[in-house]
């Protein structure tokens, strides 16, 4: 069975996650079905994709497939890692990208939603940034997807705290655009794709790849990329990295110690 269903309606696609049995955790097989999704939506010329989980999901995503990450001494989020390469799909599709959220979003799924142009969430929607329960320092990349839709504080307390965000708080701190009641999800997912899908495409195409472009300016010396990356390869060598790792196979609470 596919992990990512495909449909299409008129101008606007929709890829729908359906791995029920891992969480439609972020896999390298269902990024690869995703990604063959979004190039499916390009060569049709389609002018909004919806990504969604199926209707009654309790988790829209489990973020990052653990079970594939290195247990140890390498770096898991790499530039090429298969969310990275997801997540410029996303970024560079020349069509505006909704997410539908129903269910709670975990780590690195946060990322892939944040990275969509517009966010619909039901109103029990939840989105926690987890790498600190797994020892795990996101990669600058993501931090920067992160920070073009939430402050810094915010993005600090989510990512320090990895305490769930509700949709409704979520909504208020300009994160998400439209909270509505499960029951009008797709409803009012579909209205507004169907807004977008009436304007000039390539209006949109331009306007969106300058708008990423111009959230993505930042100024970063090598000195400072390299003494980041030093900081997060000495992360990957350390204990907790492999504690954080074995707890989270294990289903218990990890053991951190700074080491």
């Amino acid at each position: 069975m596919p992990l990512v269903l495909c449909g299409f309606e008129g101008s606007v696609g929709t890829l729908t996650l359906s791995h029920a049995e891992k969480r439609n955790a972020l896999g390298e097989a269902l990024i690869g079905e995703l990604l063959a999704g979004l190039a499916d939506c390009r060569r049709r010329g389609v002018r909004v994709v919806v990504i969604r989980a199926q209707a009654g999901s309790s988790v829209w995503s489990a973020g990052h497939d653990v079970a594939e990450l290195p247990q140890s001494h390498r770096d898991p989020l790499g530039w090429d890692n298969p969310l990275r390469r997801l997540i410029r799909a996303v970024e560079e599709l020349p069509a505006a990208v909704i997410a539908m959220v129903e269910g709670s979003v975990w780590g690195g799924a946060c990322e892939l939603v944040f990275a969509c142009d517009l966010i619909v969430a039901a109103r029990e929607a939840t989105f926690a940034v987890t790498p600190a329960k797994l020892g795990i320092p996101y990669n600058l990349t993501g931090l920067l997807t992160f920070m073009s839709v939430a402050s810094l504080h915010v993005l600090k307390e989510m990512a320090f705290t990895a305490r769930p965000m509700g949709a409704e708080r979520a909504e208020r701190l300009g994160i998400v655009n439209r909270v509505v009641g499960t029951e009008e999800l797709e409803r009012a997912t579909a209205e507004l794709a169907g807004q977008i899908a009436l304007n000039a495409p390539l209006s949109i195409a331009v306007m969106k790849e300058e708008l990423n472009t111009l959230s993505n300016a930042r100024d970063l010396s090598p000195l400072d990329f390299e003494r980041i990356q030093a900081r997060r390869r000495s992360v990957y060598n350390s204990r907790d990295y492999e504690e954080g790792i074995r707890a989270f196979l294990e289903k218990r609470h990890a053991d951190f110690t700074g080491e």
